[in-house]
């Protein structure tokens, strides 16, 4: 009992008794066992991993998931995946640490190797923002291929024909899918893509700088930009602006996901809004209905997307 009492940091243990627990402890190598310990508590651990720290996605994450894990008493285990030297090292930590279900952002919630080890260790897991939902497994999503096509539908209802597109990481489900809603809506209206108005990018906004200035110190360049998310949409304004180009007059700007970035540059994106905040916290209530073994628990959400238009679209200037 007073072992345990010095191990929680539980009052009414002298000091010198304290010290020697601790010496034993350091003696023995020991280490709690964090999974027990929740297990007695009856609080549900979830772990939560980040892969981008920059992206302007985050902070919406994090606030949307502190809420939920507020609301429902659950206790969040957040770690950073560049902390790592795998994906899977950080995972595993979270593991180790004693989580019971644990949210996968992307593209850790693409990868059949972190599902394996997880399934091997019997930890449940929520894919979080995945473009290939699969019905065995747990899910957040929105329909990324439909998100994309309102984006291109709404620039070539303003008469725009030379439309460029800005890869995202191709790691990520939800780049491919982008992707393919863009080409796919193009197609639709008989446009052909110009594969020279088609540029790289990994969902940053340094790679968006790159990206948009391949596209726009060409001798030829598209009267619009459809980036695959706001952090590249909003490079691509900064790259404009320093080119001395007219946002909108001279190009349309459109990005993916309403994230801050979109309403803090000048003018304001025109976007396509992901609603991540109501998504972690929905994944967070998911992952800890499975770790509580809860047979009601959800299992699949399909998040609604909307087009949010603002001043950074407009007829191309004839």
């Amino acid at each position: 009992m007073t072992a345990s009492r010095v191990v929680n940091d539980y009052p009414h243990v002298s000091a010198q008794v304290r010290e020697r627990v601790n010496a034993a402890i350091q003696a023995l190598g020991y280490r709690p066992n964090a999974l027990a310990r929740a297990t007695r508590t009856g609080i549900a651990q979830i772990g939560l991993l980040y892969s981008n720290p920059n992206s302007s996605n985050l902070s919406n994450f994090l606030m949307g998931a502190f809420k939920e894990a507020s609301a429902s008493g659950s206790q969040l285990l957040i770690e950073p995946v560049p902390a790592h030297p795998t994906p899977l090292a950080a995972v595993r930590k979270l593991v180790e640490a004693g989580v019971r279900a644990i949210v996968l952002p992307p593209p850790l919630c693409d990868d059949p190797q972190i599902f394996g080890y997880l399934e091997a260790e019997g930890v449940p897991a929520v894919s979080f923002a995945t473009a290939a939902p699969r019905p065995d497994r747990a899910s957040v999503f929105v329909d990324d291929y439909e998100g994309a096509r309102m984006m291109t539908r709404h620039l070539i209802a303003l008469g725009h024909v030379d439309i460029g597109f800005i890869r995202g990481d191709a790691s990520h489900s939800t780049a491919r899918r982008r992707e393919e809603g863009f080409r796919q809506t193009m197609a639709e209206a008989g446009l052909a893509v110009d594969e020279a108005f088609v540029a790289d990018g990994a969902f940053t906004y340094r790679s968006g700088l790159d990206a948009a200035r391949k596209l726009l110190i060409a001798e030829r360049r598209p009267t619009a930009i459809f980036a695959a998310n706001d952090d590249m949409a909003a490079a691509v304004s900064a790259v404009a602006h320093g080119l001395g180009l007219d946002v909108p007059r001279e190009l349309s700007i459109g990005g993916f996901d309403d994230t801050p970035v979109a309403s803090t540059v000048w003018p304001e994106l025109t976007t396509i809004r992901q609603p991540i905040a109501d998504m972690a916290a929905t994944a967070v209530a998911m992952a800890a209905g499975l770790a509580r073994h809860d047979d009601e628990a959800l299992r699949h959400v399909n998040a609604t997307l909307t087009l949010i238009p603002r001043a950074s679209t407009a007829a191309p200037r004839s």
